[in-house]
Protein backbone atom coordinates (compact mmCIF):
# COMPACT_ATOMS: atom_id res chain seq x y z
CA UNK A 1 0.00 0.00 0.00
CA UNK A 2 2.70 2.73 0.48
CA UNK A 3 4.51 2.05 -2.70
CA UNK A 4 0.73 2.62 -4.46
CA UNK A 5 0.38 5.56 -3.12
CA UNK A 6 3.39 6.96 -3.37
CA UNK A 7 3.37 5.85 -7.11
CA UNK A 8 0.07 8.07 -7.25
CA UNK A 9 1.88 10.77 -6.19
CA UNK A 10 4.95 10.87 -7.66
CA UNK A 11 2.96 10.06 -11.61
CA UNK A 12 0.71 13.21 -10.32
CA UNK A 13 4.01 15.23 -9.05
CA UNK A 14 5.68 14.75 -12.77
CA UNK A 15 2.26 14.66 -14.55
CA UNK A 16 2.07 18.20 -12.86
CA UNK A 17 5.71 19.44 -13.53
CA UNK A 18 6.10 18.39 -17.10
CA UNK A 19 2.69 20.13 -17.86
CA UNK A 20 3.04 23.16 -16.18
CA UNK A 21 6.90 23.37 -18.18
CA UNK A 22 4.70 22.55 -21.59
CA UNK A 23 2.48 25.39 -20.83
CA UNK A 24 5.38 28.16 -20.03
CA UNK A 25 6.78 27.13 -23.48
CA UNK A 26 3.72 27.34 -25.15
CA UNK A 27 3.15 24.62 -25.93
CA UNK A 28 -0.63 22.99 -27.16
CA UNK A 29 -2.91 21.09 -25.81
CA UNK A 30 -1.52 17.83 -27.86
CA UNK A 31 2.46 19.16 -26.70
CA UNK A 32 1.23 19.59 -22.83
CA UNK A 33 -0.12 16.11 -22.76
CA UNK A 34 2.63 14.60 -24.42
CA UNK A 35 5.23 16.35 -22.30
CA UNK A 36 2.63 15.34 -18.80
CA UNK A 37 2.83 11.97 -19.65
CA UNK A 38 6.38 11.61 -20.64
CA UNK A 39 7.40 13.36 -18.01
CA UNK A 40 5.41 10.91 -15.71
CA UNK A 41 6.13 7.75 -17.20
CA UNK A 42 9.72 8.26 -18.78
CA UNK A 43 11.72 7.24 -15.96
CA UNK A 44 10.29 3.76 -15.49
CA UNK A 45 10.64 2.62 -19.10
CA UNK A 46 14.12 3.77 -19.33
CA UNK A 47 14.68 1.50 -16.05
CA UNK A 48 13.11 -1.43 -17.76
CA UNK A 49 15.32 -1.19 -21.19
CA UNK A 50 18.16 -0.40 -18.95
CA UNK A 51 17.63 -3.18 -17.08
CA UNK A 52 16.69 -5.80 -19.40
CA UNK A 53 13.50 -6.37 -18.27
CA UNK A 54 9.69 -6.30 -19.83
CA UNK A 55 8.51 -2.30 -20.59
CA UNK A 56 5.49 -2.15 -18.99
CA UNK A 57 3.97 0.69 -21.67
CA UNK A 58 2.21 4.35 -21.15
CA UNK A 59 -1.48 2.23 -22.22
CA UNK A 60 -0.58 -0.58 -19.75
CA UNK A 61 -0.39 1.79 -16.31
CA UNK A 62 -4.00 1.04 -15.35
CA UNK A 63 -5.37 3.56 -13.05
CA UNK A 64 -1.90 5.39 -13.02
CA UNK A 65 -2.44 6.66 -16.32
CA UNK A 66 -5.56 7.83 -15.71
CA UNK A 67 -3.83 9.57 -12.58
CA UNK A 68 -1.79 11.76 -15.59
CA UNK A 69 -4.46 12.32 -17.88
CA UNK A 70 -6.58 13.86 -14.62
CA UNK A 71 -3.92 15.73 -13.44
CA UNK A 72 -2.30 17.19 -17.03
CA UNK A 73 -6.31 18.30 -17.94
CA UNK A 74 -6.52 20.43 -14.37
CA UNK A 75 -3.50 21.76 -15.17
CA UNK A 76 -4.19 22.91 -18.80
CA UNK A 77 -7.54 24.44 -17.50
CA UNK A 78 -5.73 26.63 -15.26
CA UNK A 79 -6.04 30.28 -15.42
CA UNK A 80 -2.96 31.27 -17.86
CA UNK A 81 -1.38 33.32 -15.36
CA UNK A 82 -1.09 30.69 -12.51
CA UNK A 83 1.55 29.13 -15.26
CA UNK A 84 4.33 31.51 -14.72
CA UNK A 85 3.64 31.28 -10.96
CA UNK A 86 3.72 26.93 -10.53
CA UNK A 87 6.26 27.22 -12.88
CA UNK A 88 8.49 29.11 -10.32
CA UNK A 89 7.78 26.37 -7.65
CA UNK A 90 8.26 23.29 -10.40
CA UNK A 91 11.75 22.85 -8.36
CA UNK A 92 9.35 21.34 -6.06
CA UNK A 93 6.83 19.24 -7.62
CA UNK A 94 10.26 17.91 -9.38
CA UNK A 95 11.84 17.08 -5.82
CA UNK A 96 8.34 14.98 -4.63
CA UNK A 97 8.58 13.15 -7.95
CA UNK A 98 12.03 12.37 -7.97
CA UNK A 99 12.05 11.35 -4.47
CA UNK A 100 8.82 9.04 -5.07
CA UNK A 101 10.08 7.67 -8.51
CA UNK A 102 13.27 6.80 -7.12
CA UNK A 103 12.05 4.83 -3.75
CA UNK A 104 9.94 3.35 -6.15
CA UNK A 105 12.72 2.26 -8.71
CA UNK A 106 15.17 0.69 -5.51
CA UNK A 107 11.62 -1.71 -4.50
CA UNK A 108 11.21 -2.42 -8.11
CA UNK A 109 15.01 -3.66 -8.54
CA UNK A 110 14.61 -5.77 -4.95
CA UNK A 111 12.01 -7.45 -6.09
CA UNK A 112 13.34 -8.34 -9.00
CA UNK A 113 16.23 -9.97 -7.44
CA UNK A 114 18.69 -7.25 -8.45
CA UNK A 115 22.28 -6.69 -6.48
CA UNK A 116 22.81 -3.73 -4.53
CA UNK A 117 24.36 -2.27 -8.16
CA UNK A 118 21.50 -2.97 -9.69
CA UNK A 119 18.99 -1.07 -7.01
CA UNK A 120 21.10 2.47 -6.80
CA UNK A 121 21.16 1.89 -10.84
CA UNK A 122 17.56 1.52 -10.53
CA UNK A 123 16.84 4.11 -8.28
CA UNK A 124 18.73 6.71 -10.07
CA UNK A 125 17.29 6.02 -13.40
CA UNK A 126 13.49 6.34 -12.67
CA UNK A 127 13.91 9.38 -10.28
CA UNK A 128 15.79 11.23 -12.61
CA UNK A 129 14.42 10.01 -16.11
CA UNK A 130 11.29 11.72 -16.14
CA UNK A 131 12.84 14.99 -15.13
CA UNK A 132 15.86 14.69 -17.56
CA UNK A 133 13.10 13.89 -20.67
CA UNK A 134 10.57 16.71 -19.69
CA UNK A 135 13.64 19.39 -19.94
CA UNK A 136 15.28 17.27 -23.50
CA UNK A 137 11.47 17.64 -24.94
CA UNK A 138 11.33 21.05 -23.85
CA UNK A 139 14.77 22.24 -25.13
CA UNK A 140 15.68 22.91 -21.41
CA UNK A 141 18.80 21.87 -19.54
CA UNK A 142 18.30 18.48 -17.83
CA UNK A 143 18.65 19.79 -14.00
CA UNK A 144 20.72 16.61 -13.77
CA UNK A 145 23.28 17.89 -15.48
CA UNK A 146 24.13 21.41 -14.59
CA UNK A 147 21.96 22.38 -11.25
CA UNK A 148 22.43 21.39 -7.91
CA UNK A 149 22.91 18.10 -6.31
CA UNK A 150 20.46 16.03 -7.78
CA UNK A 151 21.24 12.65 -8.91
CA UNK A 152 23.03 12.14 -6.29
CA UNK A 153 19.67 11.75 -4.05
CA UNK A 154 18.10 9.21 -5.76
CA UNK A 155 21.15 7.36 -5.49
CA UNK A 156 21.41 7.69 -1.92
CA UNK A 157 17.77 6.30 -2.08
CA UNK A 158 18.60 3.27 -3.98
CA UNK A 159 21.47 2.58 -1.50
CA UNK A 160 19.18 2.64 2.03
CA UNK A 161 17.07 0.56 0.43
CA UNK A 162 19.77 -1.59 -1.30
CA UNK A 163 21.85 -2.48 2.32
CA UNK A 164 18.73 -2.62 4.20
CA UNK A 165 19.06 0.42 6.03
CA UNK A 166 15.09 1.27 5.06
CA UNK A 167 12.98 -1.54 5.10
CA UNK A 168 10.92 -1.66 2.23
CA UNK A 169 7.94 -3.65 4.12
CA UNK A 170 7.74 -0.94 6.65
CA UNK A 171 5.37 2.07 5.82
CA UNK A 172 7.16 4.11 8.55
CA UNK A 173 10.70 3.74 6.95
CA UNK A 174 9.03 3.96 3.46
CA UNK A 175 7.30 7.67 4.14
CA UNK A 176 10.15 8.81 6.66
CA UNK A 177 13.09 8.27 3.54
CA UNK A 178 10.50 10.00 1.02
CA UNK A 179 10.15 12.95 3.13
CA UNK A 180 13.81 13.17 3.87
CA UNK A 181 15.08 12.11 0.39
CA UNK A 182 12.65 15.45 -0.71
CA UNK A 183 13.78 17.53 1.82
CA UNK A 184 17.60 16.96 0.66
CA UNK A 185 16.47 17.94 -2.50
CA UNK A 186 15.03 20.97 -1.44
CA UNK A 187 17.67 21.77 0.68
CA UNK A 188 20.66 21.19 -1.56
CA UNK A 189 18.54 23.81 -4.14
CA UNK A 190 18.24 26.20 -1.60
CA UNK A 191 21.42 26.41 0.02
CA UNK A 192 23.51 26.08 -3.72
CA UNK A 193 24.62 22.84 -2.83
CA UNK A 194 27.26 21.67 -6.03
CA UNK A 195 29.19 18.65 -6.85
CA UNK A 196 31.54 20.84 -8.63
CA UNK A 197 35.62 20.12 -7.75
CA UNK A 198 36.29 23.91 -8.21
CA UNK A 199 33.82 24.92 -5.54
CA UNK A 200 35.49 22.52 -3.14
CA UNK A 201 38.95 23.39 -3.94
CA UNK A 202 37.93 26.62 -2.60
CA UNK A 203 36.76 25.46 0.50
Amino acid sequence: MPYELLNVIAVSAFAFSGAIVALSERYDIFGTFILGIATAFAGGIIRNIALDVPVVHVWEQGYLFYVALITISIVYIFPKNWVMFWDRWNIYLDAVGLSAFALQGAVFAIGNGFPLGGVIFSAILTGVGGGVTRDVLAQRRPMVLHQEIYAVWALASGLLVGVGVIQIDSGVQTYALFILIMGCRVLSYHLGWHLRFRDLYRL
